[in-house]
């Protein structure tokens, strides 16, 4: 499939609007939560607490009802089973949407040992080359199109962490990429194939994951001059949420951050897969920025440390000592221990970006879109150094939003 998929309205006259969600990881913790929690609204069995734009009034933005999922996982399971590993659901919630995500299994992933070592399966479409691969992830995207009826489709990286890939001259344009691609070259990640396969059948594309994939500077052309929206990466849910909320508050009251050691534990399934350096690297160098950027100066003692601890699941413990100057020279501290449920914090952060994915094609937007920068870590942009400040992200979501009106 060489042409884009077509976007234009297929409703039926009264018809609410129907988007397809194509995940990458499809049966992992957040992936199944967010599918989870769509059903629950659909049963009328869950209220729209914690979605952030559960009040959000823009012409053409999807009713969480309207997404429909599907997806590519390296686990073949159902999704019911897949939920009930996760166990973030608890009884009474998994009893409820059992039966629907019993009926859903994943497509078989493309997918690359030597760039996603902590976390393995045999639910693989065997693939000759990266030609091969993008084709095949085409026609995925072409018959779940088909299948669920849909207005439109996005697709959504959820997948467990790459390695970062060594810098290559095929990263940087479309024509050095193109040849790459049929060259088989190993600079070219399972993450970027995906991307370049959406991008190419013109289905906007979200990283909510460090890996390097849409970010780079060919990818970035691509969409800009096909007309796709792209947006990441690396979901902001615990941790470097709560640095882009406080730092700018105490640069505005002028405490001097002198020092920021944090610390994580995880023990689900993106917490394994962090085990492996390379695909800890990856995590690391997207949290690197936040703080310089917002304070306006480097904090030479920033440390981040992550640790994979089994027993604690899909419960992450984010630990913050902060280290400050204020008047007079004197020295203060705060502490912060964000216990919180990973999953819980990311699902509706992925329905959000896949409804505003969904929009910005809808308005004709193109490349990075800058206004979804709340949503990630390391924000993708034009050209020009991310905001990272929360306050300020917010303005330019609020503003985007308002400007459909």
């Amino acid at each position: 499939m060489s042409a884009a998929l077509d976007h234009g309205s297929t409703r039926q006259e009264g018809r609410a609007r129907r988007v397809g969600v194509a995940i990458v990881g499809l049966g992992g913790a957040v992936a199944t939560t967010a599918i989870a929690g769509v059903e629950m609204l659909r049963a009328g069995a869950n209220d729209v607490g914690g979605l952030p734009l559960r009040d959000a009034r823009a012409p053409g933005l999807v009713d969480y009802t309207g997404l429909v999922f599907g997806g590519w996982d390296l686990n073949g399971a159902d999704l019911a089973a897949a939920a009930a590993a996760h166990n973030v659901l608890d009884l009474e919630q998994y009893r409820q949407v059992e039966g629907a995500m019993a009926a859903q299994r994943p497509w078989p992933a493309v997918a690359s040992a030597e760039y996603c070592r902590g976390v393995q399966g045999r639910h693989v479409r065997p693939v000759p080359g990266h030609r091969a691969a993008i084709a095949a992830i085409e026609d995925d995207l072409r018959r779940f199109r088909a299948d669920s009826a849909a207005d439109g489709v996005v697709m959504i990286n959820l997948a467990s962490t790459e390695r970062w890939p060594q810098p290559s001259a095929a990263h940087e344009s479309m024509e050095a990429f193109e040849r790459a691609l049929d060259a088989d070259d190993a600079a070219i990640s399972p993450a970027m194939l995906y991307a370049y396969a959406a991008i190419r059948a013109g289905v906007p594309y979200g990283n909510f994951t460090p890996s390097q994939a849409a970010d780079i500077p060919a990818l970035m052309h691509m969409a800009a001059a096909r007309g796709v929206p792209v947006a990441g990466k690396d979901g902001k849910t615990g941790q470097t949420f709560m640095k882009t909320v406080l730092a700018p508050a105490l640069r505005a009251r002028a405490l001097h951050v002198d020092g920021w050691f944090s610390t994580n534990i995880l023990g689900n399934r993106d917490g394994e897969a962090l085990r492996d350096p390379n695909s800890l690297q990856s995590k690391l160098n997207t949290k690197g920025e936040v703080l310089d950027s917002i304070l306006g100066y480097r904090v030479e003692d920033h440390l981040v440390d992550i640790r994979y601890y089994r027993p604690r699941g899909d419960d992450k413990e984010a630990w913050d000592n902060i280290d400050v100057t204020g008047f007079l020279g004197q020295r203060m501290q705060i502490k912060v221990n964000f216990l919180c449920k990973d999953s819980i914090l990311a699902a509706p952060l992925v329905l959000e970006i896949a409804r505003l994915l969904d929009l910005a094609r809808q308005r004709g937007e193109a490349g990075p879109q800058e206004q979804m920068s709340c949503f990630f870590k390391a924000p993708m942009t034009a050209g020009r150094p991310p905001e990272h400040a929360f306050p300020e992200q917010l303005r330019l979501l609020s503003d985007w939003l308002a400007a459909g009106r």
